[in-house]
Parts: C-alpha cells; structure tokens; sequence
C-alpha cells in the first residue's frame, strides 16, 4: 500500500496497526503511537490529496473528528486505550 524508508516493513496493510508494548504511563508511550499511526495519516492525506482534497483542509478535519469522536461519550477506557 505504501512504502516505509529504514528498518520499517515496506509494505503495510491499512487494516493493522502495531499493538502497544509499553504502558500508558511510560513515558515513551504516545512517541510510539506517533510512530504507529504516522504511515496511517499520511496515506490518509495522501488520498484526501489524490482525490483533489486540499492537504491542509484534510489535516484540520482529521484533527476536528479525532477531538469530536473524544467527545462523543466513548472516551478511553482506564488503561488507555479506546473502547470503541
């Protein structure tokens, strides 16, 4: 689907994202979901952009239904991550 540079896999399926191996508390935790999700945002905005989406448009959507879906009565569960 889309290729990834360094010791990545090179090519990923947009159904699967790695689990976490840490806590939510550690302290690396939230850099490896920025590393787990990156390929996923970006072929996301590289799709919206394909299909003639403004790129910067896309992005501030995917921020206004990330925050909206927090607040839709489904937050994380106690350990951090989603229920849904």
């Amino acid at each position: 689907m889309f290729e990834l540079l360094g010791n990545a896999m090179n090519v990923m399926t947009f159904d699967v994202i790695p689990p976490p191996s840490r806590e939510p508390t550690d302290l690396n935790y939230e850099a490896d979901l920025k590393t787990a999700l990156e390929p996923f945002v970006s072929e996301l905005l590289d799709r919206a952009e394909n299909a003639g989406w403004d790129r910067g448009k896309a992005a501030y959507t995917l921020m206004f239904l990330a925050a909206r879906r927090l607040n839709d009565g489904k937050g994380p569960a106690e350990n951090g991550r989603s229920t849904s």
